[in-house]
């Protein structure tokens, strides 16, 4: 998936959740900190730079697909030319190959009391940012020291404690054929019963293969459970996910060949596009991607539901142990802001880190029914556990 992994009215956009020490003692007065990304702060008001002028380096380490690299490739020169006391060190991991050793040589280099291990600043998901407040290795984040925090949902900064930065966000949506579906569900129970009403005509993706068809699976399983349990990692919280199988199961007769789940995001989205099915789950950016490519028509709409498909915003943390502190609050500064939000939401199709209202009206009409209103699930291990019972209770029906 192209990620974000980010439901969409929130699009994160698509999009996106997430400086300051507050109570962790930095080493100067972050009040200077500029709050203009176009500003060009002097070295001593960012970073501590050195007495001989030269710019403050701090390592940057991320992960992705090739479209998030691009992504920086293109924003760090933009800070850069305009923040000439700081230089940005990316570390590109390509997606899958190295989120937990980076995590883990954060972690250890914090235990054998070496400092940061040489990475400052480090992006991933929800699930990291939690990890990461257990072993006490992210700052607290405040807009004393990066300004353009206040442009972000106070809400989404509270989700994760101030421990990270939304700077992007996506989201799980229903993706549709509006010349065929003229009045698409807004509800979980308005969906189940337009798939009853409309055979054949559903799809969603083998869950172990994708986020669009987990996210549907588990919106299923959580629909009668208390809201707070789509946090619960708790292996308890399996006992109550009977009647949400059982709904499933029933629905396999209904949905596209009456019981054929695709492979991968991909597979539902070539379904929908060749008039095979009209309607999907599906991740807004994919979605938005590929009409921007020019493969997938232009018919093919979105509609987030109540409650909201899970998505949720890809994420900045700021290494606790960093020497680097207000060089990577200047970056961060100018990341949050809508200049480099605009280019964020251009590259990766999400839905931009900051609040909606504080992007162009161009912008905020884009992304219109779509880029608020998704869940943010997170479940731990229980994720393999749903795909296990998935595939005896309902695949192998």
């Amino acid at each position: 998936m192209i990620r974000v992994k980010k439901g969409l009215t929130a699009v994160s956009a698509m999009t996106l959740s997430l400086a300051v020490l507050a109570g962790c003692g930095a080493n100067n007065d972050n009040t200077n900190d500029a709050s203009s990304p176009s500003a060009s702060p002097s070295a001593s008001q960012s970073a501590s730079a050195p007495a001989s002028g030269e710019a403050v380096e701090f390592q940057f380490y991320f992960t992705g697909s090739q479209n998030v690299k691009d992504l920086w490739d293109t924003l760090i020169p933009m800070f850069e030319k305009e923040n000439s006391n700081v230089k940005v060190k990316p570390v590109y991991i390509p997606s899958g190959t190295g989120a937990q050793p980076t995590y883990d040589r954060i972690l250890a280099a914090k235990q054998a009391g070496k400092g940061s291990g040489d990475i400052d600043l480090y992006e991933d998901g929800v699930n990291y940012v939690t990890l990461g407040g257990k072993d006490d290795v992210w700052q607290t984040l405040d807009a004393s020291a990066i300004p353009n925090l206040s442009n972000v949902d106070p809400q989404t900064m509270q989700d994760v404690t101030n421990l990270a930065i939304p700077y992007r966000s996506s989201a799980v949506v229903l993706a549709y054929n509006s010349e065929k579906v003229t009045n698409p569900p807004t509800t979980l129970d308005g969906l189940l019963d337009w798939i009853k009403a409309n055979p054949e005509k559903f799809a969603y993706n083998d869950p172990s293969t994708g986020g669009a068809g987990s996210s549907f699976v588990s919106t299923v399983l959580y629909k009668d459970l208390p809201e707070d349990a789509i946090h619960n990692s708790d292996p308890a919280i399996m006992q109550q996910w009977d009647s949400g199988f059982n709904t499933l199961k029933d629905l396999g007769k209904y949905v596209y060949g009456k019981g054929i789940y695709p492979k991968k995001n991909q597979g539902t989205l070539d379904l929908l596009q060749n008039g095979e099915v009209d309607m999907i789950t599906a991740w807004s950016d994919m979605v938005l991607q590929q009409q921007n490519e020019g493969l997938l028509s232009k018919n093919i709409k979105m509609q987030q539901i109540t409650p909201g498909f899970n998505g949720g915003p890809t994420y900045l943390m700021v290494n606790k142990l960093s020497d680097k502190k207000d060089a990577v609050y200047q970056f961060l500064n100018f990341v949050l802001s809508p200049e480099a939000q605009a280019v964020i939401v251009d590259k990766m199709n999400g839905f931009p880190g900051i609040e909606l209202s504080r992007m162009s009206q161009e912008m905020q009409d884009k992304f219109k029914g779509v880029s608020e209103g998704f869940r943010t699930f997170n479940l731990g291990d229980l994720g393999t556990e749903i795909n296990k019972r998935w595939q005896s209770d309902v695949a192998a029906q």
